[in-house]
């Protein structure tokens, strides 16, 4: 089980730092605060944890994969609806929702809405779901 060995590996090292940094004397010189360098700016991290939060559903991933590989490359809601046993309304909502984060585009065919894969997202869509 590797992942509970670096886990242990881990806690044992913070463990060890935090009792090393409090046998220091007054006068140690803190450590300086995280680089903002690598992190995300404000407007990159909202756009982030959007995408995150569109896609942070079970139903909204499957609905994404079955867009995906759609044979024409889009899908009618009624049948994703029926494909994932749920209603249109509740089928409606998630895409909306992945309309709305930008991952897919709605397209009014008569009666319908068909669904596609945004195509600026279609590299993070394929990687997410194949």
């Amino acid at each position: 089980m590797r992942g509970g060995e670096d886990y242990t590996s881990c806690v044992s090292q913070v463990r060890s730092s935090a009792a090393l940094s409090a046998a220091e004397p007054s006068g140690a010189v803190p450590a300086p605060p995280p680089s903002t360098e690598a992190a995300f700016d404000e407007e990159a991290a909202a756009l982030v944890a959007h995408l995150l939060k569109a896609i942070a559903d079970p139903t909204r991933l499957r609905l994404l994969a079955m867009i995906r590989h759609a044979s024409d490359g889009a899908a009618c809601v009624q049948d994703l609806a029926d494909a994932l046993d749920i209603g249109q309304p509740t089928a409606s909502h998630h895409l909306k929702i992945l309309v709305d984060a930008g991952l897919l585009v709605r397209c009014k065919r008569g009666k319908h809405s068909w669904y596609s894969v945004q195509p600026e997202r279609d590299e993070l869509v394929r990687g997410l779901v194949d």
